[in-house]
């Protein structure tokens, strides 16, 4: 088989099933595990975000997709060179990958009829389950299976955790900064199992752009900046963005020095087996004393 992966989180599971050697080709974003950044890159981005602010992306993006750009190029040349008899893509956001319309139609152009399987996930069991998908595809079924149940094992190992205290934190979750989005899809079901309460996105829900004062009267106790796409580094410099804003400084996150940012690219954007190292991520903060270490991933944040 000749698999060409155009999301990160697929390729993730694809290597972690085994069947990494049958893929032939990658996005410009697929960088684990690390043989997977050897192979050809299928995609590009169109707009160059490398040292821009949460702003500009933002308006970067928006103009693109309201004069129906796309903000990713698919080599459909390589593709046809490659000649893979399986691609695995996404539908669930457009900003995340290449559009599924034009990954079908660059499948329906390639010599004989090529299968394309979209994974569209919204919580922990349904990543879980692209994982047994991929698993029947791939006829790596057995070390699906066998995945499958590490992850719930992981899962249900964060869950035995003792209480976070009396009542599970009000934690908030942002998914981009500025403009403030709250985290999505599976990120709340993460809050709970990890023994906190989201107080700004609903469990399966899309990530949403919320006013700020949304942020302010829920009143977090915990809050973890996880901006999509960020490695911890830049995840660090986005307080930047909300330092100033009114009421920031009287929440009580801040005032008790709760505030952590992730590796949100690693560990929380991505539907794929490493999202249960940030399910520890999330328990952790949950649990430490600000100042005290935090999981491979996380960092507190200085607010000031």
């Amino acid at each position: 088989m000749r698999i060409a992966s155009l999301l990160p989180s697929a390729t993730e599971l694809l290597f972690a099933i085994g069947a990494g050697p049958e893929v032939v080709g990658v996005t410009h974003e697929c960088d684990f595990p690390p043989e997977a950044e050897a192979l050809p890159r299928l995609t590009a981005s169109a707009i160059d975000h490398t040292g821009q602010s949460c702003a500009a992306i933002d308006r970067h993006i928006r103009g693109a997709l309201h004069t129906g750009s796309s903000i990713y190029r698919l080599d459909e040349e390589l593709l046809a060179r490659l000649r893979p008899s399986l691609i695995v893509t996404q539908e669930l956001c457009e900003v995340c990958a290449v559009a599924y319309r034009e990954v079908e139609g660059a499948a329906r152009r390639l010599t004989g009829e090529v299968p394309v399987i979209s994974l569209e996930p919204d919580s922990l069991e349904g990543i879980i389950a692209t994982t047994l998908i991929l698993g029947r595809a791939t006829r790596h079924r057995r070390e699906a299976q066998a995945l499958a149940g590490r992850l719930r094992a992981a899962i249900a190992e964060v869950e035995a955790l003792p209480p976070c205290g009396g009542t599970p934190p009000a934690t908030a979750c942002l998914e981009w900064t500025d403009p403030v989005f709250s985290g999505g899809h599976w990120v709340p079901e993460m809050v709970r199992r990890a023994g906190g309460r989201d107080v700004l996105g609903g469990e399966g829900e899309r990530s949403a752009e919320l006013p700020w004062e949304r942020v302010v009267e829920a009143r977090p106790e915990v809050m973890v900046l996880m901006p999509c796409g960020f490695g911890l580094g830049r995840s660090l410099e986005t307080v930047a963005d909300l330092s100033g804003r009114p009421g920031f400084a009287g929440l009580p996150c801040v005032r008790s020095g709760r505030v952590a940012a992730v590796d949100g690219s690693a560990y929380f954007n991505r539907p794929g087996p490493r999202i249960v190292h940030g399910l520890r991520i999330l328990a952790a903060v949950l649990r430490a004393e600000p100042g005290s270490a935090l999981p491979e991933g996380a960092a507190w944040v200085n607010p000031g």
